[in-house]
């Protein structure tokens, strides 16, 4: 983070941060669309995808208002968490409920990362007098929290189906393991 002389420069910092992760979510919400095996969780972010580009246009909005440049240092912050999330993706040995689970704690992250960035905008915005951005800047807000509760209404379905699929795969395995170990404990004839 460059060092911040005012509020204000502070403020433009964070704008262009959060522009940068929006974008680079842009590019990896397509993906994720992919891997997921459940159509309400796939719906889900699809749905959060053309929210995402509606944020950032917002974002391109205030930019022109304050005529300030959108780009600045790439999110380092979203790279991460969309690395982690795109190790989950590619784990090609994880079961398909799980790997949706897992998907959903990644985008959890995601939300969480946004929500505390657009409070804090919002809330310098308001400081700074801008009534206008600050508005946007709370309906992204407000937006981001909605998309963390719908994750966590699908979350309570996709765990308790990760559950199951785990304990179907692990009885699998014990009847295999007690087949076998009754195959080797037979005496020969």
């Amino acid at each position: 983070m460059v060092k911040s002389s005012s509020l204000k420069d502070l403020y433009v910092e964070q704008l262009q941060d959060l522009y940068s992760a929006e974008n680079q979510l842009i590019k990896a919400l397509p993906k994720m669309v992919e891997a997921a095996s459940s159509d309400e969780l796939r719906t889900s972010i699809e749905e959060h995808l053309e929210k995402t580009k509606q944020h950032a246009a917002r974002l391109e909005k205030i930019f022109d208002r304050i005529g300030e440049d959108r780009k600045g240092k790439k999110c380092k912050g979203m790279e991460g968490l969309i690395k982690e999330a795109s190790e989950v993706i590619e784990d090609d040995e994880m079961e398909e409920e799980v790997k949706d689970a897992a998907m959903i704690a990644a985008a959890q992250r995601v939300e969480h990362y946004e929500i505390a960035g657009y409070g804090c905008v919002r809330t310098y915005a308001t400081l700074l007098g801008d009534r206008e951005a600050a508005a946007l800047l709370e309906q992204t807000l407000e937006e981001e929290k909605e998309a963390d509760e719908t994750l966590t209404e699908i979350a309570e379905q996709i765990n308790v189906e990760a559950i199951e699929g785990g304990a179907e795969e692990e009885e699998e395995q014990v009847s295999s393991r007690r087949k076998t170990a009754g195959r080797r404990s037979k005496p020969a004839a």
